[in-house]
Parts: structure tokens; C-alpha cells; sequence
């Protein structure tokens, strides 16, 4: 039977929004600032990609264990927890110091309507906010602490989200080369895909081979995903994007398509996510809702 990926997105953005709305403070709560700003840039109406790689992964070891047909009970909440570090990152990388950008998501970033101050505290607030939420999870300790440290890695330094921004910032107006795209690419996005679907796994039970296969995927369909998103980047207009289109070539960013072509760029993603999808061949049918979503990830338009 054809997998209905737009259900399994629609779906599963409802389930992250519903436990988001219940694990973050309400608006009101004092102090308003602070809380309104961080989820303004949270409830800007993101697609919740990583949160669905992590319950789809977790979904299919349930299922390819014991025929579960649903999620494992709590997923949504380590999901949802991925979702508040994704959105920490975002608002830090609008910035003025940074990427200095004024729209995000469709909507004026959060430092444009809060203010830098407030911006900065709301990105600390969410990354701390997740990881409270990290401690309370519905799985094993052993789990957690897994969980904890695979994500602690992930947003890191070392080959993990921060670095990556930070390699980004240092490649600006630098002639781009292979290696530093690759590197910028598996740090800054990939990493954090990546551990959306191992955490997905170990959350499920996963056995440690599982595991991995869950890891390669990732870094496969995750560098898919950014080919992509550069290619985008040079080929739609802001308003399809969500976002202000053409500054990655304005600043001279390290981009596949500046490397390689937009023709290539398209091909590689369409390669990597082929050979995600090889190391998904022991998991049989449990794969193929989890494969539809990154399939989707190299034909998407926004």
C-alpha cells in the first residue's frame, strides 16, 4: 500500500504543536517577554521535520520489534524537545551577528519584533527548556542518558550544530571548496537530523546495530536535505521559502550549488538519499513511512 507522506506530515506537525503548546510556559506567564518571544519563532509554523524523522524512526523499530503499529508512548515529547533546540538555533542564527536576517518561518524574526536582548535569552530559553523536558522522558534511564548525550554531541562543537554555524560564519566570502561545504553541511544541519533518528531509535529499543544503520541514514538524507535547501535558496522567491531567498550568494556562503552546480547538486541529493535508503533494508516494510518523509526532503519546493 502507497505511503500518504502529506498525512504522516500533517499529522505529525498537529502532534509536535499539541505538545509544545503543553510543554511550553503560556504567554502569560510572567516574565511575558520572554515567554511570548520564544514561541513566537516556534509557533511561526515550521514544517517539524526533525520531531517526525524521531518518531517515525521510532515508530518503525516498535514496529519491526514486536508489530506495533503506533508511536511508543512519549515519543512526541522527545520530539517536540528536538523541535524547541532546532528553533534555539534559529533565532540565534537570525541575528544581526550572525545571519542577520529579518524573516523567518514567513514571519519577522524574533530579535525584529523583541528585540536582540530578549532574542538571545528566548534561544537560551528553549535550549534549556528542552533539556528539562530530555530528563523527564517515559524510557529507560539508560535511554535518557543515551538520548542526552547523542543530542549534547549533536548541538557540540565537534562536527555538531555549533560548529557547523561557526565554520559557516568563518567561510563567508571565501571561495568555496568541496571539503568546507561538506563539513559546514554535516555539522551545522546534518548532525542534528541525524540524531533525530538515532534518538528516535534508542528511544524505541533499538538494538545497537539498529542503531547505526539509524546513524548513516542520517547522515545521508541529512546532507540530502541541505543539497536541497541551497538549491532552493537560489531558485525560489522569499516568499516561497519562508525565509529571504539569495543570501547565501549575497554573503558568499559555502553552498553546494556554488561548488557544484545546480544540475549536480540536484543528482547528488538524489543519490544520498538512494543510499539511505540501503541501509533501511533490514527493517523490510516497517522502513517505508520513515523513507517516504525523507524522500520528500530531496523533492520538496520549500
Amino acid at each position: 500500500m502507497p505511503v500518504d507522506v502529506q498525512h504522516i506530515l500533517h499529522s505529525g506537525s498537529e502532534r509536535i504543536d499539541q505538545t509544545l503548546e503543553r510543554l511550553l510556559p503560556a504567554p502569560d506567564t510572567i516574565p511575558h517577554s520572554i515567554h511570548r518571544a520564544l514561541r513566537h519563532t516556534v509557533f511561526a509554523g515550521g514544517k517539524r521535520l526533525r520531531p517526525i524523522l524521531c518518531m517515525e524512526a521510532a515508530r518503525m523499530v516498535a514496529h519491526h520489534k514486536n508489530s506495533a503499529a503506533s508511536y511508543p508512548d512519549g515519543v512526541e515529547e522527545l520530539g517536540s524537545a528536538i523541535e524547541m533546540l532546532h528553533t534555539y538555533s534559529l533565532v540565534h542564527d537570525d541575528l544581526p551577528a550572525l545571519d542577520n536576517d529579518d524573516l523567518r518561518r514567513g514571519k519577522p524574526t524574533c530579535h525584529v519584533v523583541f528585540g536582540e536582548a530578549i532574542a538571545i535569552l528566548a534561544g537560551d530559553a528553549l535550549q534549556t527548556q528542552a533539556y528539562e523536558v530530555l530528563s523527564n522522558l517515559r524510557c529507560p534511564a539508560p535511554a535518557i542518558v543515551s538520548i542526552v548525550r547523542e543530542i549534547s554531541i549533536a548541538t557540540g562543537t565537534v562536527e555538531g550544530m555549533i560548529g557547523g554555524q561557526v565554520l559557516d560564519i568563518e567561510g563567508e566570502r571565501q571561495a568555496p571548496t568541496a571539503a568546507m561545504v561538506e563539513a559546514i553541511h554535516r555539522a551545522k544541519t546534518g548532525a542534528l537530523i541525524t540524531t533525530s533518528l538515532v534518538c528516535g531509535g534508542i528511544y524505541a529499543g533499538a538494538s545497537p546495530d539498529r542503531v547505526e544503520h539509524l546513524r548513516v541514514f542520517g547522515k545521508k538524507a541529512g546532507l540530502a536535505f541541505q543539497i536541497i535547501d541551497d538549491v532552493l535558496d537560489v531558485t525560489q522567491s522569499s516568499e516561497q521559502l519562508g525565509k529571504t531567498a539569495g543570501k547565501d550568494t549575497a554573503t558568499v556562503k559555502a553552498t553546494w550549488p556554488a561548488v557544484y552546480g545546480i544540475e549536480k547538486s540536484l543528482a547528488d541529493a538524489a543519490n544520498l538519499i538512494t543510499a539511505a535508503f540501503a541501509e533501511m533494508e533490514g527493517f523490510g516494510a516497517s522502513a517505508e513511512p520513515l523513507k517516504a518523509v525523507a524522500r520528500y526532503l530531496v523533492e520538496r519546493k520549500h
